[in-house]
């Protein structure tokens, strides 16, 4: 992978995770590194299971993989801040 390649894929996860997070109600104890990482995984999830289900790649934006990515980064979001929660909370 190169220095570009890993630049995108921070920024790419950072925006996913950021809109994992606006879709979730409420405050999560989850850091912005944290964010990054999740929206990093659920990014490259969301892709896989996209075309997974054979949604089609197109030269625009793909809206349907894009819905997948976001769902999956609210999940990681809503799981690490449970997590985190609960580990805090004893």
């Amino acid at each position: 992978m190169t220095v570009s390649g890993i630049f995108t894929a921070i920024i790419i996860g950072a925006i996913i995770g950021a809109l994992g997070r606006l879709v979730l109600p409420g405050r999560q104890p989850v850091g912005v590194l944290l964010t990054i990482g999740v929206g990093i995984v659920a990014a490259l999830i969301g892709t896989a299971l996209a075309q997974g289900v054979g949604v089609a790649t197109t030269n625009g934006i793909d809206w349907i993989e894009l819905v997948f990515q976001i769902a999956l980064a609210a999940v990681g979001v809503a799981l690490v801040a449970a997590y985190k929660r609960r580990g805090t909370s004893h």
